[in-house]
């Protein structure tokens, strides 16, 4: 089981996973030759996709999908409202578009869609499993609901949200109107947020987690990965023992391997 975050953060999310025989992605935020050079690096064709999972309609979630499923015909999994707030959804072939409910199965991986705080028309998480293993992608999260605690709880690695840092967003150049956006319960999770929930969930020893969606103006990865490990450590929690961190960037491939 191996995951390949490819892009994370507002200027683009992708990220490839492969459970078993089964090869997805979920997201397309960044271009289809961004995506295609990406996979191609980890000697993945697009073509081997067995589908493209949605979180939800913004365009740093579905940038590079209009040409890349008119181009490979690959089928694409989200919900109806979600449906109905993509644009190019008239372009692509019919027999792509998929509507999800509760459970689904691609290929041989079991997947399990989470409602989650967003300010989109009906934004998802997923839980991917495959022998007894457990992937969790939570980004683009205003707040840590019950239903998300759930998703995320026994997860073998998780893509968490770790947005912004509260402190350089409320002092940053942002608009009031945007700082306002980010930090409401449909915006993002912070730094301290991420670390809060992960300190109070049930985890397995040796969890990794990657953090996700990090601001390129309100963050950087060494504050992340510092407020999160603080936090853990004064809850109990020795990272690099009991959880792994690992930062995630906008234009370079992360990966884990399970």
């Amino acid at each position: 089981m191996q995951i390949h975050i490819l892009a994370s953060g507002s200027t683009g999310n992708a990220v490839f996973v492969q459970m078993g025989a089964t090869k997805i992605l979920i997201d397309a935020g960044i271009s289809n030759r961004r995506i295609e050079k990406g996979l191609a690096e980890l000697g993945v064709n697009i073509s081997e996709l067995a589908g493209i999972l949605i979180t939800h309609e913004h365009n740093d979630h579905i940038n590079g999908l209009d040409v890349m499923v008119r181009k490979y015909k690959i089928p694409v999994y989200t919900r109806g409202r979600t449906w109905e707030r993509i644009g190019c959804a008239a372009n692509l072939p019919i027999e792509c578009i998929k509507l999800i409910d509760d459970h689904f199965t691609v290929g041989d991986t079991e997947i399990e869609p989470f409602g989650i705080s967003h300010d989109a028309a009906d934004p998802v998480g997923f839980c991917l499993y495959h022998q007894q293993k457990k992937i969790v992608i939570a980004t683009d999260l205003g707040m840590v609901t019950p239903v998300i605690e759930k998703a995320l709880t026994g997860a073998d690695l998780m893509v968490l949200e770790s947005n912004h840092d509260i402190d350089m967003l409320n002092n940053g150049p942002y608009p009031q109107f945007l700082k306002q956006r980010i930090r409401s319960s449909k915006g993002h999770l912070s730094n301290w947020q991420a670390a809060q929930v992960l300190a109070r969930i049930p985890h397995k020893t040796g969890t990794r987690v990657m953090l996700a969606h990090l601001s390129q103006h309100n963050n950087h990865p060494a504050l992340a990965e510092k407020t999160v490990r603080s936090v853990l450590h004064d809850a109990g929690l020795e990272v690099g023992q009991e959880i792994h961190l690992y930062p995630t960037y906008p234009a370079r491939t992360v990966s884990q391997v399970i």
